[in-house]
């Protein structure tokens, strides 16, 4: 069984924290990586408390407030751009999100996801006490104040609220603790996930919701992929049949990153990878 090539988590310049390559640019070093299909998934934060450093994108080389929907759509007119250019030249082209969830940004997100035909809608914790576990810089903050058991009840709790929602159809990275919480916990931190994520791996498969191979965890110097096998093996235990796979692309030198090595962990399980048309997943 052949898998699609595809890449599902990009950050074109709209991202505040991407390079300023451009979602075109993306498209042709995507040919050059012979790729079938790219998903562009700027990321947004809407977390009340971080607004004033959080919630903003680029547009046209400017920030400005992801609440002026003026960025939306000026996306949605360059993707569609993209998708009439290149859909002769065998290249599909979708609208994604990144949504990173916290409490408070629920009618936010809704007004987004609602009014905009986005094709993947992809959720993430990245904050936890409003403080950017994904972030090299602020997250010892969190972790140096927290136990590993505080940790697990912290991130598990955000992630179940956010799965509760409703509102994403696949959960990106989903073990992100472990990129900088390595360097403060040590090894045990990759199995605090027991007795946590079942229950919301449960609900995932409920609802039909899918779950990313993320593997720019390797750039980060990590051995496994996000979510590492052990958390794997429980997804997939659990249920959850749609999977997608994703470099988290932030330059065109990560486009496309240990992808053919996710599509490898996919066969193995004798799952399949998965695109999304207009929130509706599809096998590939």
């Amino acid at each position: 069984m052949k898998l699609a090539r595809t890449d599902y988590h990009v950050h074109p310049n709209y991202s505040i924290d991407a390079s300023p390559s451009t979602i075109r640019e993306y498209c042709q070093k995507a040919l050059e990586l012979q790729l079938e299909e790219i998903c562009f998934t700027t990321h947004i934060e809407l977390d009340p408390v971080r607004r004033e450093k959080d919630s903003f994108v680029i547009l046209k080389g400017e920030k400005i407030s992801v609440f002026n929907y003026v960025w939306l759509d000026s996306y949605f007119e360059e993707i569609t751009r993209a998708q009439e250019e290149f859909k002769d030249r065998n290249l599909r082209v979708k609208a994604g999100i990144e949504i990173g969830y916290s409490r408070g940004c629920e009618k936010d997100i809704e007004k987004i996801i609602n009014n905009y035909p986005f094709d993947y809608v992809l959720g993430a914790i990245h904050c936890l006490d409003h403080i950017a576990i994904s972030s090299m810089k602020e997250s010892p903050r969190y972790f140096q104040t927290k136990s590993l058991a505080q940790l697990a009840r912290d991130y598990f709790s955000i992630l179940q609220e956010a799965v509760s929602t409703g509102f994403f159809d696949s959960i990106a990275h989903v073990d992100l603790y472990t990129r900088y919480g390595i360097r403060h916990y040590g090894p045990e931190i990759f199995t605090i996930h027991r007795s946590f994520v079942e229950p919301v791996f449960a609900e995932m498969a409920q609802r039909g919701m899918g779950l990313e191979i993320n593997t720019s965890s390797r750039r980060r110097g990590l051995k496994e992929f996000h979510p590492a096998r052990e958390m794997l093996d429980l997804a997939v235990k659990s249920g959850i049949k749609i999977f997608t796979v994703g470099s988290d692309a932030h330059t065109l030198d990560e486009l496309g990153g240990c992808l053919d090595e996710a599509l490898a962990i996919l066969k193995d399980y004798k799952l399949c990878n998965y695109v999304f048309i207009r929130r509706q997943a599809v096998p590939c």
